[in-house]
């Protein structure tokens, strides 16, 4: 579907013109959210649907940093780690996880703006409060239907304000993730490579 420009309704003189995009009848598809003019940074297509991104809390963007530089440490070079990038899962769903760490043939250059699911080993999601249900329900089971092999879940410690990881694993036979293991203070895992991160670190931050 070729996106139509956002037209601007006629209104009076000391009322907001809106600019919000009215959808098709049969929602939006991976090809509008990269024509749509004047979308937000990070807007996200689930289920058909264009998804706005809240502005995010330090804390998110701390864990974020926190984690590329640490699965940046000792990375083969077949893989690589990119932050905030769609994953074109199918026709209506391109999700942006906080992190993925993909293969490195998959990147084609700077003016990339997209990855295939096929692409990525790991995706990462960072919990907000307004993202709750989509990091711990909706995107979890797309990206394991779509294939993605490993899936991290961050969530913020309450008491500590440290990140908590959940660590999920592709169990191929069902294509549905099964819990791996919660990491507080550290998380080493063997999957997709052997990775060791100290969490405290964020204390620096």
């Amino acid at each position: 579907m070729t996106a139509e420009p956002i037209s601007e309704a006629a209104a009076p003189d000391d009322e907001p013109t809106s600019r919000w995009p009215v959808p098709p009848a049969d929602g939006w598809t991976v090809d509008d959210l990269f024509t749509l003019p004047g979308l937000p940074p990070h807007t996200e297509l689930i289920d058909g649907s264009l998804v706005f991104v809240s502005p995010q809390r330090r804390f998110h963007a701390n864990v974020i940093d926190l984690l590329v530089n640490g699965l940046r440490q000792n990375l083969p070079p077949e893989f690589k780690v990119s932050r905030e990038m769609t994953v074109v899962l199918d026709k209506r769903n391109g999700p942006e996880p906080d992190i993925s760490v993909i293969w490195a043939d998959a990147v084609t250059g700077p003016s990339q703006t997209s990855f295939e699911a096929k692409d990525l080993l790991l995706a990462i999601e960072v919990v907000s409060p307004d993202s709750e249900s989509r990091d711990r329900t909706t995107k979890p089971h797309k990206y394991a239907r779509a294939g993605i092999e490993n899936f991290w879940r961050v969530e913020e410690n309450a008491h500590t304000g440290r990140p908590v990881i959940h660590v999920y694993e592709l169990d191929p036979v069902t294509r549905a993730y099964v819990h791996a293991g919660m990491h507080r203070d550290r998380i080493e895992v063997a999957k997709p490579y052997p990775i060791d991160i100290e969490l405290t670190a964020i204390d620096e931050y």
